[in-house]
């Protein structure tokens, strides 16, 4: 198996990308514009302690105040509660651990997320390359991932030996193997680093930073290089040789690994892996068989729908159904580490008879998800058919980190479609009409919503104006949000069909042709205030000003013809 970190350098963007076998498996990205906050160790302030939440609100010296749950507090704490029994222990209020001022010392496991504050913990952990320093516990563990039970036992004693009284160390997957001295050297350097964190919250004032975990690259090398990474990838010099520094501290023997990239071509782009990021952020997925998945994340959970789709299978029905679903809970797997998706996910797999087929599509998805770094929990299916799983979540996912609300639809997904709207419109217009005097009207529409309510011909216009005696104009404008409702003006015709009709017969003006006309391409299109002009034989003109004098206006229209000395328009449209 080929694995290579290609790393993507820019102002103020720096991008990492985890490609297996050519594809992409994980992309992490870091902004100096978003601040990154998981890993770092602050002096707080507790604000705020809820008893009905077993919470407390601490002061960080963030936007928000930071989130610290009652169990995340005791795990630091039981050292102090050494005449206590554990059960006791278990059932402490949160006012019993924490009061309201008091000043705490805690590391932030969660990004703010939308609304919500960061989320905190008292039991701190400084991660080395080989071995993660605990300072509050007491503690030796070696990574589950290490399978070999004569090196677990010798890592653990090593880390044992070397680790102070008091300090809780576990041993990283990547410590297989190494010496006893490199681990003890490495506990030492972490000891110091806990111990300068210590004296620097002695003699500041909270809230206050006391530690930042380090960037993006630094934290790459540190996390994910090893032994099954062919290649390390930088696309920048400067970052090269801080990263060349780097590796001969940290692991001199994947010194050769570390590559310099100085093609011309954007090393995502070289790499296939620009593509594939926008691939992430679609909604469907389509798999290989023919059926496809679609992804639905919420603020509370993710919803994901797996479909035949073009998949017909060859055998029968329930087979199709299975070899569907076992692709797909690979897929699911895949995308869950490459959007980073994280929280309670729902997945609906498509309904199988047999609980001997339910469990193939579990086992399948728990062995995809062991290849996932952040733990993910199975928790089976449900009464009505529906898989139920939760996956670890500390950082944005890959949607919120690179997109935004829609402006259009606000997050919805959808909008009104331009027939609702345009009767929307229409009420709005009589409920106007049934309380004023005035005798004319003028309404703003977005264009397409506009020509509904005008009608083909101006039908609509003319009945809604025989319902309610008045005289209605309609302007459409583009840049208007397409469900929106501009100012509805009244007032007397004369002054309206001022406000209305920008143009008078016999007027010459200078316009830039906007579209073809829909159902007469000769003819071009422009508007002025969201009035159209009509011109004709312009339609190939798109784009060029031109002058043009207006022939005959009517109350949402104006016919008009090219004057342009220079230029003949024959009937065909050609110039």
């Amino acid at each position: 198996m080929s694995k290579e970190i290609i790393v993507s350098t820019g102002q103020g963007e720096t991008r990492a990308a985890v490609v297996e076998n050519g594809r992409l498996i994980e992309v992490h990205i870091e902004r100096s514009s978003h601040e990154r906050h998981v890993g770092n160790i602050y002096k707080g302030r507790v604000e705020n302690v809820l008893p009905g939440m077993q919470a407390a609100f601490v002061n960080i010296g963030l936007e928000r105040n930071a989130f610290l749950y009652v169990d995340d507090a005791l795990k630091a704490r039981e050292g102090h509660f050494d005449d206590v029994d554990i059960d006791t222990l278990k059932v402490l209020s949160i006012r019993d651990i924490l009061k309201e001022n008091q000043d705490i010392i805690v590391q932030v496991t969660k990004e703010p997320i939308g609304t919500k504050g960061a989320r905190v913990v008292t039991q701190v952990t400084l991660p080395g390359r080989n071995v993660v320093l605990m300072p509050t516990v007491d503690y030796v563990g070696v990574s589950r991932r290490i399978t070999n039970d004569e090196e677990r036992a010798r890592l653990k004693k090593a880390a044992g030996k070397a680790k102070p009284r008091g300090f809780g160390v576990i041993v990283r997957t990547v410590a297989e193997g190494k010496d006893e001295s490199e681990i003890s050297s490495e506990i030492k350097f972490l000891v110091k680093l806990w111990r300068r964190i210590k004296q620097k919250a002695r003699r500041v004032s909270a809230p206050s930073l006391l530690h930042k975990d380090y960037n993006l690259i630094y934290r790459i090398m540190r996390d994910l290089l090893s032994d099954d990474v062919d290649a390390f990838i930088i696309d920048n010099e400067h970052e090269y040789e801080k990263a060349q520094d780097i590796i001969k501290i940290m692991s001199p023997r994947l010194r050769n690994r570390l590559r310099l990239y100085s093609d011309e071509t954007p090393i995502f782009e070289y790499y296939g892996v620009e593509d594939e990021i926008e691939k992430a952020l679609r909604r469907k997925v389509w798999l290989s068989c023919g059926g496809y998945i679609v992804f639905d994340e919420t603020e509370a959970l993710t919803s994901i729908d797996v479909n035949t789709g073009r998949y017909t299978g060859s055998i029968n029905l329930q087979d199709t159904v299975l070899r569907t679903n076992l692709e797909a809970a690979s897929a699911i797997a895949h995308h869950l580490r490459l959007r980073n998706i994280g929280g309670i996910i729902v997945i609906d797999f498509i309904d199988m008879d047999s609980e001997d087929a339910r469990e193939q599509v579990v086992k399948k998805l728990e062995e995809e998800l062991k290849k996932d770094k952040t733990k993910a929990t199975v928790l089976g299916f449900t009464h009505l058919g529906l898989l139920e799983m939760t996956r670890k979540k500390t950082r944005p996912g890959l949607q919120e980190a690179l997109t935004r609300h829609c402006p259009y639809c606000d997050g919805r997904g959808l909008i009104l479609s331009e027939e609702t709207l345009a009767f929307r419109a229409e009420r709005q217009l009589k409920h106007i009409a049934g309380k004023t005097d005035q005798e004319a009207m003028l309404v703003t529409l977005h264009p397409n919503v506009a020509s509904l309510l005008i009608g083909q011909g101006g039908q609509n216009l003319s009945r809604l104006e025989q319902e309610t005696g008045k005289t209605i104009y309609v302007k459409g404008n583009p840049n208007i949000h397409i469900e929106d409702i501009g100012e509805i003006i009244t007032g007397t015709q004369e002054a309206i069909g001022k406000m209305a009709v920008p143009v008078s017969v016999g007027d010459i003006i200078e316009v830039e042709i906007k579209e073809q006309h829909a159902s007469n391409p000769i003819n071009g299109i422009t508007r002025i205030d969201g009035y159209i002009l009509d011109i004709d034989g312009a339609g190939c003109l798109i784009g060029k000003r031109i002058l043009v004098e207006i022939k005959k206006v009517f109350r949402t229209y104006a016919k008009a013809r090219p004057v342009q000395a220079e230029m003949v328009i024959a009937g065909d449209g050609h110039v």
